[in-house]
């Protein structure tokens, strides 16, 4: 899962680009990039946090009025600086690119761009895949002068061979910003508008709360299978090449997204609580002798808020976060996730000690942050510890862009709940039921009708997702954490 940013407007917009990276920093800790454009493409990219990568320095250097910003964790690619986003090639035109998503087929295009058309892919990130087949689209319409119906057609082309998940923006020198989401529209993008002088600022983002940050308003999702293109005069061209049903990614709402966010027209806050809501009701059929509700910060703490509201328990919040830490579960590696839990995390153990402790988090993925909090709390004390998810159990691969690619990594794998508390060491573990996870987006935007619940269900919408692949995927997951391994030694 990544974080992408473009803006087209009258001034340097490094500054807007910053402030927008900030804001969707939780969308990928390993690396970021920027790219602007004033006659001349200029690029920064680096490992690490925004904060950390961009100086004065670079604010004086990165001058134009059009410019993409990316955040990144790796999916594809093992997050070195090459791997880093936003790319870049000079023909035609000169394009710039960033996305958000995952390319199921990259090894076999990479392969086509090489043989077919010698375009020597450098990275192993799939999205100098899709700016290449992009580039070439365009290069094959052989134009001097681009129009939108030429970036359509360049995109139908792209959406003709790249299979997986993706919202791209890319920014085609002198002509536009383009920005463009798969036929599924299973990652999220969001575009805005803003009045400044003659021509209006544009802005296109993957949350909305960047375009909020930045002052953009008149903000409306880029729809599946949809091309926006704003030409350098700012005037707005919108065609949906594609028409799929939509199946908007259900983990954005449980976990990635912020709950100032409106991901397709649904607030992240206000699913959350509805989660709390028809979790709290499953709770109180078993009757549990619960003294205290504590969330596992920060994404459960607003259904953790609703559950305590709902069967009139006490809410407290006992374990304090550091917010100098990043989010574990989007740590590049399994070690960083272990060693960095207790140095996120550190219980208050007067609000636990003799209590039966009811702890709200998230989701359950590999159960290494869970076990740790749980051993936490019952050093602290506490006499049962529960454990709610606000998520069913996730128990098969994501192909789209989120790090669980392999069926060993979830602890949820072939385990009933009771198997899952056993290994958590957790008394009794409580999921979400899937139907109300999709109750509760679609009771908030009755539009959406399907979802992308493959982490849950093993249901992959795009159809194309075969057993092979499934196989492939996790033979090359395993030679890459086997790769890291080594490197640790």
């Amino acid at each position: 899962m990544c974080g992408v940013i473009g803006i087209i407007g009258n001034q340097d917009v490094f500054f807007d680009l910053y402030q927008g990276l900030l804001s969707i920093q939780h969308r990928g800790q390993d690396s970021a990039g920027v790219i602007t454009y004033d006659g001349q493409f200029h690029i920064k990219k680096g490992n690490g946090l925004v904060r950390d990568i961009f100086t004065p320095e670079h604010a004086e250097r990165l001058k134009g009025n059009v410019g993409l910003g990316h955040t990144r964790y790796p999916t594809i690619g093992g997050g070195g600086g090459e791997d880093a986003q936003p790319f870049l090639v000079n023909s035609p035109f000169g394009i710039a690119m960033a996305h958000n998503g995952n390319v199921i087929n990259y090894a076999e295009l990479k392969k086509i761009l090489f043989d077919r058309y010698h375009r020597h892919i450098n990275s192993t990130n799939d999205v100098e895949v899709i700016l290449n087949l992009f580039a070439q689209e365009l290069a094959d319409l052989k134009v001097k002068k681009l129009k939108p119906e030429h970036i359509f057609k360049a995109v139908q082309g792209v959406y003709r061979q790249v299979k997986g998940s993706y919202s791209v923006v890319a920014y085609v020198a002198e002509e536009g910003l383009v920005a463009f989401r798969d036929p599924y529209g299973i990652k999220p993008l969001a575009f805005g508008r803003r009045d400044e002088g003659f021509l209006p600022a544009y802005a296109i983002a993957s949350e909305t709360v960047s375009l909020n940050i930045m002052n953009f308003s008149h903000i409306e999702d880029v729809k599946p299978g949809e091309v926006i293109f704003i030409d350098k005069n700012r005037h707005l061209h919108r065609q949906r090449l594609v028409r799929k049903p939509h199946h908007p990614c259900l983990f954005e709402w449980v976990y990635f997204a912020r709950p100032d966010s409106f991901i397709d027209g649904v607030n992240v806050y206000s699913c959350r609580v509805l989660l709390g809501k028809f979790l709290a009701e499953d709770i109180r059929q078993l009757n549990l002798d619960i003294d205290v509700v504590v969330p596992v910060p920060d994404s459960a703490r607003d259904a953790a808020i609703e559950i305590a509201r709902r069967l009139n328990l006490k809410y407290r919040e006992a374990l304090v976060k550091n917010r100098y830490i990043g989010r574990t579960f989007i740590m590049p590696s399994d070690n960083s996730r272990k060693t960095s839990v207790r140095q996120k995390l550190n219980p208050i153990a007067s609000e636990l000690k003799d209590r039966n402790v009811l702890l709200v988090d998230d989701s359950i993925v590999r159960g290494n942050t869970s076990r740790a909090i749980i051993q936490m709390v019952r050093d602290c004390g506490a006499k049962k510890v529960y454990f709610a998810a606000y998520s069913p159990p996730l128990r098969f691969p994501c192909v789209y862009g989120i790090d669980m690619q392999t069926k060993t990594e979830f602890i949820a794998q072939n385990a009933t709940p009771a198997q899952v508390a056993k290994k958590i060491g957790a008394d009794l573990v409580i999921y979400q039921r899937l139907e109300n996870l999709k109750k509760a987006v679609h009771t908030l935007n009755p539009k959406i009708n399907h979802y992308c619940g493959a982490c849950f269900d093993g249901h992959y919408p795009t159809g194309d997702v075969t057993p092979e692949i499934l196989e492939q995927i996790e033979r090359e997951r395993r030679l890459a954490h086997e790769k890291q391994l080594e490197l640790n030694i």
